[in-house]
């Protein structure tokens, strides 16, 4: 009578472990999708809080920066910070992507890189290695200059309300 007992137990115990275990797995995930990587000053390259930001009207959209001395630099000539400004624009969900930025092509969802944290996807292997081979600002130009940011990014349409 004892051996049924005991192994009843032991599964329970074994099946509560388990579920406890996804349970802290599923938590888990959910912490990670909140904690998106933060933004980052287009100027400075320091993190930033968007609610403690000055903003700056840019492709009819808002770029973030940590200060009044960053916001004067944009609003004089934006072209330095073209690249991170246009990132920042697909990091903060103000436009996105549609086609291939170095072609122009429609999209191949299996190609695709990671640059500065956001997946940017292309149209074909030839186009996604050239991405994946450059790296820093190098690999951020390549993706969010003005001409392949044309050619592949859209602004997000608002909805009516």
């Amino acid at each position: 009578m004892k051996k049924p007992v005991m192994a009843l137990l032991t599964a329970c115990l074994a099946l509560a472990c388990v579920a406890g275990t996804f349970a802290d797995e599923k938590q888990e995930k959910k912490q990670t999708k909140k904690k998106a990587a933060p933004i980052k000053c287009v100027v400075a390259g320091k993190d930033i809080n968007i609610a403690d930001a000055k903003v700056v009207s840019y492709r009819n959209a808002k770029v973030y920066v940590c200060c009044d001395n960053c916001k004067g630099k944009v609003e004089k000539d934006s072209a330095p910070f073209a690249a991170k400004a246009n990132h920042q624009l697909v990091r903060t969900k103000q436009y996105r992507q549609t086609k291939c930025p170095l072609s122009g092509g429609p999209i191949d969802k299996e190609q695709k890189v990671r640059v500065a944290n956001q997946i940017v996807k292309f149209c074909c292997e030839k186009c996604q290695g050239k991405a994946a081979e450059a790296k820093g600002d190098e690999q951020l130009a390549l993706i969010f200059a003005d001409a392949a940011f044309e050619k592949g990014f859209e602004v997000v349409k608002k909805k009516k309300k």
